[in-house]
């Protein structure tokens, strides 16, 4: 998906994202944050979107959040500055293919129900091993395709409308264990019926 897709995608759907996929994605949100705050640090979430997750992350992390979308971003802003969220450091438009980080700079990275929405995920994925540091973790929430079952169905059902609604029905979970840095620690389905995937990456130490 280009990067005018993802945009026209978000503007649309940045108005009632917190009550339509916001409520479906409530359970891999749920899973990856308390993964996060028993790990600490400085965390990255790529994707932020309206901030659905900030207010649930421990205030003794520092959470930097990078989304494409502008739209999304100032409900994001406005989320911190009604909760008084002091644990954000700070929320930044930016393409998650060139992320604007030195190496090494996070301890965690979140990637929550993005990675099949944006263009190249194999060089997000790349980006986000680059600035993850050695011994990190990368934590994933997100729906793959399914080989079998109803939700293969669906799937193929919804790959014409790919463009309309912003997200690879079918997106294949080797297009994100593609980087030699990273090793899988964690994998297991979530709720709804095991439509999504939690999913857990380590970077390997120097």
């Amino acid at each position: 998906m280009e990067l005018d897709a993802v945009r026209n995608s978000y503007a649309r759907w940045a108005p009632v994202y917190d009550a339509t996929f916001g409520k479906i994605t409530h359970a891999g949100r749920r899973a990856a944050v308390a993964h996060i705050d028993a790990r600490g640090g400085d965390v990255l979430e790529v994707g932020v979107g309206t901030g659905l997750s900030l207010a649930a992350y421990g205030r003794g992390l520092r959470v930097t959040g990078v989304d494409y979308s502008e739209d999304m971003l100032r409900k994001a802003r406005a989320r911190v500055s009604r909760l008084g969220l002091a644990h954000v450091a700070a929320l930044r438009q930016m393409d998650a293919r060139d992320l604007d980080f030195p190496n090494d700079s996070f301890d965690t990275v979140a990637a929550m129900h993005v990675l099949s929405v944006v263009p190249e995920p194999d060089r997000v994925m790349a980006e986000i091993a680059r600035v993850l540091r050695p011994g990190g973790q990368v934590v994933i929430t997100n729906h793959f395709r399914h080989e079998r079952g109803v939700w293969a169905g669906l799937a193929r059902a919804a790959a014409p409308l790919e463009r309309v609604l912003g997200w690879h029905s079918d997106f294949e979970i080797d297009t994100v264990l593609c980087d030699p840095r990273l090793h899988v620690v964690a994998r297991r389905d979530l709720p709804p019926m095991g439509m999504m995937t939690f999913l857990v990456l380590e970077k390997r130490m120097n």
